[in-house]
């Protein structure tokens, strides 16, 4: 008696394709769905990045374009001895304006890569069915930790930004900062630096910095207290003061760093040893101090041609005797 089995791979592959097809049917969607999602994800976020830079980048560009005429203004003057201070680099505009121009683009740059960057691990987290409520809840209670732990260091950041936004100041400028008093020689998003008179370095965080006083917007004025004596005749005085300044604008070393004809203000104090006359005169900025000193200069000899006196300190020292002391210094001799 024999007996015939039927063969295994006959009952058990369609068995095993039949499973194969219904496992596949239940997972496309996390097979091909998901991850088709995922993809078209990250490339519309790739996309955006890449715009959003492009865009950064013309704006950029066009800060930099330097303005119709500068060339021109940028071209080297005669220099003379006594005009040499005001002959500075005019590049130190440019510089400046390129420094507040890449430094706010690398600025947005990171914003917009970090914005992007969080939205797509967001969508993708979402996809994958992972709830973002409990990921945004730690995340929350991690970022107020960091926050209360580096608050100085997000207020010198917060404010770095804030002062190249507004142009409180720039690479160049003679600003007053509190006890840093100096030229600023770099600003950035977290220090500034600080150059005084003496040659030292100053870095200063923006966070500390709480007012600004600055010499390099927009316009100067150049301010001469001129003294002279009591018996002067103040007419003649202000008439060779008026025509000095007048003489100083005619120049063509000084064409264009005066905005206006120096002005006589009259008698700014009366002292002892003579009479304080003041004269002031609106510059561009930062040339205040060399026309300051080119007025002192023409001024003293200008006051000297005309006869006109500058005091100087009177000393008046009295000197008490007594009679009685007189007349035995007298008898001892």
């Amino acid at each position: 008696m024999s007996h015939t089995f039927p063969p295994t791979h006959q009952v058990t592959n369609p068995q095993l394709a039949a499973s194969w097809s219904d496992w596949f049917g239940d997972h496309t969607e996390a097979l091909i769905g998901i991850p088709l999602r995922i993809a078209l994800i990250v490339v519309i976020l790739l996309v955006l990045r890449a715009v959003a830079k492009r865009a950064i980048t013309r704006v950029v560009q066009r800060v930099l374009e330097p303005p119709a005429g500068e060339a021109e203004r940028s071209r080297p003057r005669r220099s003379t001895r006594g005009a040499a201070v005001l002959h500075r680099d005019r590049s130190r505009a440019r510089q400046r304006r390129e420094q507040r121009a890449r430094t706010i683009g690398s600025v947005l740059s990171s914003v917009v890569t970090i914005v992007l960057f969080m939205v797509g691990v967001a969508m993708v987290l979402d996809q994958v069915g992972i709830a973002l409520g409990p990921l945004l809840a730690s995340a929350g209670v991690v970022g107020l930790a960091i926050g209360f732990g580096a608050q100085s260091l997000v207020a010198d950041y917060l404010s770095g930004l804030l002062i190249m936004v507004e142009d409180q100041y720039g690479v160049g400028d003679s600003v007053d900062l509190g006890e840093a008093i100096g030229e600023v020689e770099h600003v950035g998003l977290r220090l500034t630096h600080v150059r005084d008179l003496n040659g030292g370095l100053w870095h200063i965080r923006n966070g500390e910095i709480l007012r600004v006083r600055n010499d390099s917007q927009e316009w100067a004025r150049a301010v001469l207290d001129v003294a002279v004596a009591h018996d002067a005749n103040l007419d003649t005085v202000y008439r060779v003061l008026e025509d000095t300044g007048r003489a100083l604008r005619d120049e063509p070393e000084f064409a264009d760093v005066l905005l206006e004809d120096p002005a006589v203000w009259g008698v700014q104090s009366l002292d002892a040893d003579g009479v304080l006359v003041r004269l002031a005169v609106k510059t561009v900025p930062l040339q205040q101090w060399g026309v300051t000193r080119e007025l002192r200069r023409r001024v003293k000899d200008a006051l000297d041609d005309a006869g006109i006196e500058i005091p100087f300190p009177r000393r008046t020292v009295w000197l008490r005797t007594d009679p009685a002391d007189a007349e035995a210094d007298a008898l001892t001799r």
